[in-house]
């Protein structure tokens, strides 16, 4: 799939206002800092589609874009660390679990990781959260560029080793950088085919 119109439609933090739900939903979640914004805008060939920063949690609204006239792709908040109080972090954190559970057309939740570090304990707990809620997700491992190619194999096989002490199967699973634009067609096409 070659995508040749992302357009940004809305912000907000109620699931009741995001768009008619009358297209596939493709959602973007990890956390914060895993380079998110930077994934979408590779994905979508536009360097400022999504906003990027240096400070982490810099994404606070869930955000609807528009690709090809045809889907939705939406930025969601990051989870776990990020430079807002807690009563704020409470709020985001309460509306990503409407979201996730509530929207209907929602055909698969992209959990980003960073590929550079062992499995941290707040996304092994998310992951086992949408199993248990059956909620359709992948998993894209980021930042692939930063590390040589035997360490990236490595921390990818002991995160399916840890998964595999809790799943039957494994997700699918992806990876990329958004330097050189590694595993974009893998996932263009997993979306294509989902649809």
């Amino acid at each position: 799939m070659e995508i040749k119109n992302a357009r940004f439609l809305m912000s907000n933090s109620d699931v009741q206002k995001c768009p008619e739900p009358n297209r596939p939903e493709f959602a973007f979640i990890g956390r914060s800092n895993v380079g998110k914004s930077s994934l979408i805008n590779m994905l979508t060939g536009q360097k400022k589609l999504a906003k990027t920063s240096s400070r982490p949690g810099k994404t606070q609204l869930i955000n609807h874009f528009l690709i090809n006239e045809d889907w939705y792709l939406v930025d969601l908040p990051g989870y776990g660390y990020a430079k807002v109080s807690k009563k704020s972090k409470q709020k985001f954190q309460a509306y990503i679990v409407d979201y996730v559970l509530k929207r209907e057309n929602l055909y698969c939740l992209f959990v980003l990781i960073d590929s550079r570090h062992e499995m941290q304990k707040i996304d092994l707990e998310f992951i086992n959260w949408l199993g248990e809620k059956e909620v359709p997700f992948a998993l894209i491992f980021t930042k692939a560029d930063k590390l040589g190619s035997n360490k990236l194999a490595s921390n990818i096989s002991a995160y399916k080793e840890k998964l595999l002490e809790y799943w039957a199967e494994l997700p699918s699973i992806f990876v990329s950088s958004a330097e050189d634009g590694t595993g974009k067609e893998d996932i263009l096409e997993f979306i294509e085919s989902s649809r």
